[in-house]
């Protein structure tokens, strides 16, 4: 059976479906992942995404063809320490534009829902993009329009640390009373207007639990979290609660479930400081060749990669955060944005992008109907897309 549009997917009766094998069910669905930092990640590495990355990342084009992805949103990422972070910003998107131009038989840019259509059909990779972090902006709702122009289609408001105009998770919880404010300011509250106006997603991974409030009631569109999970499964900083995530449901937004180990499984963090401490003369010297700290633990990670496997949780704790939501809000508030080439540890079973069809395979096995797991592939992300894109 040929890819259809989301809306003949949609229709796709369960029981016909559930017969299949899962890979004939996960090939045929609209496979959307809504973070992977692959951008970045390349220019630390000094790699290239359309060459063979095979044990060197997550993720590059021939593997994602392999693991059926079909619209993959590139993080557009840079930490706190970055001098300049709209030129690195505009260095990452120029990167993917250039993967681009260098395959247009395999990929393309795509700004809106039927251009997503579009490349469904001659099944070329979606490229879509996402700034993670709202530093990159440099308060200038100047610069969040060219963003746009470029391509971005969402925002992480914060990533850990805080803008001027809102805080993250990571302060507000480590910083308390010595943050000047909490929460949105009131140019905050612009960035989330003006990002309604544009049509550019708000992204609530990240930020703190003031600024979440802030967002949901401010924002007039449905928002997401592009790369999170569950607080009352795993008790750490960058997870959702359950006032949150009802309050997701509520606004008709999108929980997308990051697959990094340390956000899934309470017992991973511990491990991997002492992991990391075991190993600190590597990560000094990564450290010292100015590599982003996040990427020089990665990289760590993968010098040492039986170490860290001792450690990994498997697949089916990601399943259960993703079970835990579909039971508190539903099935249509719930996607995947992994993270890949952005941590060090997903679980066990998914060591790249081409270990996709597993997903759909557990959620078979865990009765979910061919209708629900189209929804949860990609189809969720689609209709939040549609709705924030000003016609």
């Amino acid at each position: 059976m040929k890819k259809k549009s989301l809306f003949i997917l949609l229709a796709f009766c369960g029981s016909t479906a559930l017969a299949q094998p899962y890979k004939q069910l996960h090939f045929d669905a609209i496979l959307v992942d809504a973070h992977n930092d692959i951008p970045s990640f390349s220019i630390e590495r000094k790699l290239s995404f359309d060459s063979d990355l095979k044990d060197k990342t997550h993720s590059d084009l021939n593997r994602m063809k392999e693991g059926g992805v079909d619209v993959q949103v590139f993080s557009i990422f840079c930490d706190g320490a970055q001098k300049d972070p709209y030129l690195f910003a505009n260095r990452e998107i120029d990167s993917v534009y250039e993967w681009t131009r260098r395959n247009p038989g395999k990929m393309m840019m795509v700004k809106t829902p039927a251009q997503l259509q579009q490349s469904v059909k001659e099944k070329k990779l979606a490229a879509m993009l996402g700034v993670e972090g709202g530093h990159m902006i440099e308060n200038d709702l100047h610069k969040l329009d060219t963003l746009f122009k470029r391509g971005a289609r969402y925002m992480t408001l914060t990533w850990n640390n805080s803008t001027d105009w809102a805080t993250s998770a990571a302060d507000e919880t480590t910083k308390g009373d010595s943050l000047k404010h909490k929460g949105l300011t009131d140019f905050g509250k612009q960035v989330v207007k003006r990002m309604n106006e544009l049509g550019m997603i708000v992204d609530v991974s990240h930020v703190g639990e003031q600024t979440f409030w802030d967002v949901i009631n401010t924002s007039t569109k449905p928002v997401i979290a592009s790369h999170s999970c569950v607080w009352n499964l795993c008790k750490h900083r960058r997870n959702l609660k359950d006032d949150q995530i009802k309050a997701i449901g509520k606004n008709g937004g999108v929980i997308h479930l990051n697959f990094y180990a340390g956000f899934i499984n309470s017992n991973y963090e511990k491990k991997s400081l002492a992991f990391l401490a075991l190993h600190k003369p590597s990560l000094d010297s990564l450290l010292a060749l100015k590599t982003q700290p996040d990427y020089a633990a990665i990289m760590v990670g993968e010098m040492y990669r039986d170490e860290v496997n001792v450690f990994r949780p498997h697949l089916s704790v990601l399943m259960d955060h993703l079970d835990y939501i579909v039971k508190l809000i539903g099935v249509d508030h719930v996607g995947l944005g992994s993270d890949f080439d952005g941590m060090e540890a997903p679980p066990l079973e998914l060591n790249g992008v081409e270990d996709y069809p597993l997903i759909t395979k557990a959620l078979l096995e865990r009765g979910y109907s061919s209708k629900d797991i189209i929804k949860i592939l990609g189809g969720n992300f689609i209709r939040v897309f549609k709705a924030n894109t000003v016609k």
